[in-house]
């Protein structure tokens, strides 16, 4: 949807040339962070992603993230894959946008109802 500048549902050779490029950007941000080469990204190489990236996130937050993303089955060392990563940081993008919008003294704290939370979140999200 990002480059489907005529919302048909399709990309002209321009959108695809735009997004072979956003991927290249995030493939080198990925292999920046994966530091054992592994061709994922592990707990320890996400917080420090996430810390770089400028997101003060927990811990526990980041090991909810990795549990939610990282692939199935269960694994005791869950790591996460470039396109998983990809769609992380974007939700987060989108949801700190949202958030800054609300937060208009740049306190990190917002008071929202129940609906303009759900409002938030379906407009950034589905």
């Amino acid at each position: 949807d990002m480059f489907d500048k005529t919302r048909s549902g399709r990309i002209d050779v321009y959108g695809f040339s735009a997004l072979l490029r956003f991927i290249q950007q995030w493939r080198s941000l990925f292999q920046q962070y994966d530091r054992d080469q592994s061709g994922s990204i592990s707990f320890s190489e996400l917080q420090q992603a996430f810390s770089q990236m400028g997101y003060n996130l927990s811990p526990q937050f980041s090991q909810l993230l990795l549990a939610r993303y990282a692939q199935r089955p269960p694994n005791p060392n869950p790591s996460i894959q470039l396109d998983r990563f990809i769609h992380i940081c974007m939700q987060l993008q989108s949801l700190t946008d949202a958030f800054r919008e609300k937060d208009t003294a740049q306190v990190g704290n917002v008071r929202l109802g129940y609906e303009d939370f759900l409002t938030m979140v379906v407009t950034r999200m589905l």
